[in-house]
């Protein structure tokens, strides 16, 4: 499953954008290469994976608006050739410590199926004998 698709990116980052990168051919076409994009799109998907299979089954039913978004500004992270603008490189440095929150758990996504890892227990529990405090037990302290 995709997390991001050319669309999503054209509607977010222009198509003048994605033509800047990814029309690499000898002779430039004007065109957006969609193989270039499938690509991106797809390392962003591999890597996001990477992330979620900590904490989540996959592929996930549905995806949330989150991950549309951390793979959107990675994909086009991942598009650029030569050092990106500083918005660009800042969003994808943020989308990576999102991500390493949801695979800790500090971030929760709403996927369904999906439940949070549980410790095993049902909260505290007192199984120790009383102690009561005697001449008889304290012998050698007192």
């Amino acid at each position: 499953m995709t997390y991001a698709t050319q669309l999503n990116l054209t509607d977010r980052f222009g198509e003048r954008m994605l033509i800047d990168l990814t029309d690499r051919a000898e002779v430039a076409t004007g065109l957006i290469d969609v193989d270039v994009i499938d690509r991106a799109l797809a390392d962003t998907d591999a890597f996001i994976d990477g992330y979620l299979a900590a904490r989540y089954v996959l592929p996930v039913a549905t995806v949330p608006d989150l991950l549309v978004d951390l793979a959107q500004a990675i994909a086009i992270y991942k598009l650029h050739v030569y050092a990106p603008d500083p918005k660009i490189e800042e969003d994808y440095k943020q989308a990576i410590r999102t991500l390493k929150d949801i695979s800790t758990g500090a971030v929760r996504l709403s996927i369904a199926g999906a439940e949070p890892e549980g410790t095993g227990g049902s909260g505290v529990r007192i199984t120790d004998r009383e102690r009561p405090l005697t001449a008889q037990n304290l012998k050698g302290f007192i």
